[in-house]
């Protein structure tokens, strides 16, 4: 069996949005117009944690990189992110005029850019809780945007079927990537290669050199409309999550590895993950596993439900059964046809620490919902899957809780809210790209 599925209720109400946590393909997050952020484990139908605060339905959910973090904004333009091993709420953020769209985290975890059907990309400081820089370049709602690997970067994606890359250091438009004929819907960064990937309505996934920003190549565009791209193992293939179809590609030469059809009608993440688990498999996990093995997580929502999908990547090329030996050699990361992101911790010391182009924006005290911290409640539903998949450390933070007045952490599976009172944290005027994860 090469594919699983399972459904469940996610909401009380319509789901607007979801996103897998893309380190392990293990946890999800969905967010809907109940105004609620809800936590989830692949595989498994139960809510682990529930997350309020929010006054308007949530538009946009995101996991950070060691997914310790989750973001989640708002259709007023609000942003919200939580730490969910200390289980409380870290920062609410305003300033877009309207619906967020797309929220990514720097890789070093200290800055978090957030675009907006305003049109409007903004780059916030975690610890200043603030903008601090605006870019403004889009004629259309921003679709989709990422960190370059090395955090020097940001490409979008925007309805008006353009592809921009943002220089963090001069704050500016470095480029602007012509190529689609439709809406863009999902940009993503090679892992390693200055290489870009973009896929829209068009029905095509472009990829561009990011040294010379010339395209590389396009896919066939015999699929549907483009709704999700995720690079796959080291970045040899590219997947691409169109209307009831997996596609799998590679470039230099362009080549259509495989087709899968998946019935998931309009996908809304993909993501790699090993499937190997510490805990009992569900049905549909048993479907999948019976050793370790690669699988491709997908899921798409309708209405208040959500449905997850699994591929296992072994019965699906390139990565099932050696394919017959073609005249041009495929691309595989090491051959340095391009030259790769420096993505180590620069020495301590060396003066070389890159510096954001900041901003004294006038526009960050729009007329956002002002989202009051002391209304965020954090409801554990399952504590011992929270401390298994969480892993929570030892943090300060004041409880209020429902049951007897146990600590969380005990084994009573009982519903707690946990309320974090933020302190301002001052940083000084000029702000370095962060060396270290935030903590």
């Amino acid at each position: 069996m090469k594919t699983g599925r399972e459904e469940f209720v996610a909401h009380s109400s319509n789901v607007n949005c979801l996103a897998l946590g893309h380190k392990s393909g293990r946890v999800l997050v969905t967010g809907g117009d109940d105004k609620k952020v809800n936590l989830w484990a692949v595989g498994k139908p139960n809510c682990i944690m529930s997350l309020s605060g929010h006054t308007t339905a949530v538009e946009c959910v995101r996991f950070g990189h060691t997914e310790e973090l989750v973001c989640a904004g708002s259709s007023s333009g609000a942003i919200k992110i939580w730490d969910l091993e200390a289980a409380r709420l870290v920062r609410t953020l305003t300033g877009h005029k309207s619906n967020i769209r797309c929220i990514d985290f720097h890789p070093y975890g200290d800055f978090l850019a957030s675009g907006s059907f305003d049109t409007n990309i903004k780059l916030w400081d975690i610890r200043r809780k603030g903008c601090i820089f605006t870019y403004k370049g889009h004629s259309q709602m921003v679709n989709s945007l990422k960190f370059s690997p090395d955090g020097q970067w940001i490409a979008s994606a925007g309805e008006d079927g353009g592809v921009k890359l943002w220089d963090l250091r001069a704050g500016k438009m470095l480029t602007e990537l012509t190529h689609h004929t439709g809406p863009v819907v999902d940009v993503e960064f090679h892992p390693h290669e200055f290489l870009v990937a973009s896929g829209g309505f068009d029905r095509i996934v472009n990829f561009w050199d990011l040294e010379n920003f010339q395209l590389v190549t396009s896919t066939d565009g015999e699929c549907g409309p483009i709704r999700c791209i995720a690079f796959g193992g080291d970045g040899d293939c590219v997947f691409a999550g169109c209307h009831d179809l997996l596609k799998v590609y590679g470039w230099e030469p362009f080549r259509s590895f495989d087709t899968v059809s998946m019935g998931w009608g309009k996908i809304h993440d993909i993501a790699v993950a090993q499937t190997q688990l510490e805990r009992r498999p569900s049905l549909l996990e048993e479907s999948l596993i019976r050793s370790a093995c690669l699988a491709m997580i997908g899921a798409a929502f309708h209405s208040s439900n959500v449905s997850i999908y699994m591929v296992d990547l072994k019965k699906v090329q390139p990565f099932g059964r050696p394919q017959m030996q073609e005249t041009a050699p495929a691309f595989r990361h090491g051959q340095h046809v391009r030259k790769s992101f420096i993505k180590e911790k620069p020495p301590d010391g060396n003066g070389n620490d890159m510096a954001v182009r900041v901003e004294d924006s006038s526009d960050t005290n729009v007329n956002t919902d002002p989202e009051d911290d002391t209304l965020s409640v954090v409801d554990v539903k399952d504590v011992n899957d929270y401390t298994t998949i969480f892993r929570p450390r030892q943090r300060t933070c004041e409880w209020s809780e429902r049951d007897d007045g146990r600590r969380l952490g005990q084994d009573r599976a009982v519903h707690r809210e946990a309320v974090y009172h933020s302190t301002p944290d001052i940083r000084p005027d000029s702000v370095p790209i962060p060396t270290e994860p935030y903590r």
